[in-house]
């Protein structure tokens, strides 16, 4: 049971789904039963012939008329009694903001604190911002009931509380490219002191990466999604020996020879298709609002990998 003076997004579908499944299920057992009741009492064997001559029944047709109405509206109330509980943020709730690009999640928090996992207290609720870098995507949370649209452009938001520490699954649930089903993450429920240390001690958003953080950075991004570290073929290039490889790029539309080096990665990072790789589709979104120390960390990652 929930301590705190709300419902919780669970609280608030799971009756409305029992709800409606109960009636489903009485429906599926009345009109089997009366099915089955029907092919044997009037089987052709039995009654050749029809002995009633009722062309009609007015209060057979008011029931079937009165009682599927009434159904439909009380699946309406409750579903819009739990609807309300889902756009209706409880006071105090932690603030989050969602970022999704093809093919990951970045969550930030007050003070510039940025993880790929979704880190949150035991027991408060959190508000969740929903921001696309590209194109559609999917908040969808299975353990808390919770699914958004995460639209370019458009405000949305989400708000769940977890009551219980644990490993909660995150997916993407809008179809949104080649690397769709690897855009999966966690949501990290931690008690509320651990949730503070993990918080204070992270490093923020303000500060500049060390050296040993990119590939943790190449990991936030989605870049690892992509693209190997050990040479195996992916929807992108592999980063294993990368650095100083020669390369056939497509540039506008004209095939060219080029010695991948710094500029070069930084001209890919911003903007993937100015030198396209030949082979691979022009399918890896634009990072334009990487900062510039981030990246410079991912380049220096990509050469180390060799």
């Amino acid at each position: 049971m929930n301590p705190q003076n709300f419902i919780t997004t669970a609280e608030a579908i799971d009756p409305v789904f029992m709800f409606i499944f109960g009636a489903c299920l009485v429906l599926l057992l009345g009109i089997t039963v009366a099915m089955v009741t029907f092919v044997l009492r009037y089987h052709r064997s039995r009654a050749p012939q029809p002995t009633s001559q009722a062309d009609g029944n007015i209060w057979l047709e008011i029931v079937w008329i009165v009682l599927p109405t009434l159904l439909v509206l009380a699946m309406f109330f409750y579903g819009w009694k739990g609807y309300l509980v889902l756009r209706t943020v409880p006071l105090g709730a932690l603030q989050v903001t969602a970022t999704a690009r093809m093919w990951s999640w970045t969550f930030s928090y007050a003070g510039g604190r940025t993880s790929p996992k979704l880190y949150v207290p035991v027991g408060k609720p959190v508000r969740v911002e929903l921001v696309s870098k590209d194109v559609i995507h999917g908040f969808f949370l299975p353990a808390f009931r919770v699914k958004r649209d995460v639209v370019p452009g458009m405000n949305n938001y989400a708000w769940f509380v977890a009551t219980k520490p644990g490993s909660y699954d995150l997916f993407c649930s809008q179809y949104c490219g080649t690397g769709h089903s690897a855009m999966i993450t966690t949501v990290e429920a931690l008690s509320a002191k651990e949730f503070e240390e993990w918080l204070e001690h992270g490093p923020g958003g303000n500060e500049k990466a060390e050296p040993e953080d990119g590939r943790k950075l190449a990991g936030e991004k989605g870049c690892l999604g992509c693209h190997s570290l050990d040479g195996s073929p992916g929807v992108g290039p592999t980063f294993k020996g990368l650095m100083g490889r020669r390369q056939v790029v497509v540039t506008k539309g004209a095939e060219r020879s080029i010695t991948v080096d710094d500029d070069y990665l930084r001209r890919s990072i911003i903007d993937p298709q100015a030198d396209l790789i030949k082979g691979f589709q022009p399918i890896m979104p634009p990072f334009a609002d990487l900062k510039n120390d981030e990246i410079e960390e991912l380049v220096e990652f990509i050469k180390t990998v060799k």
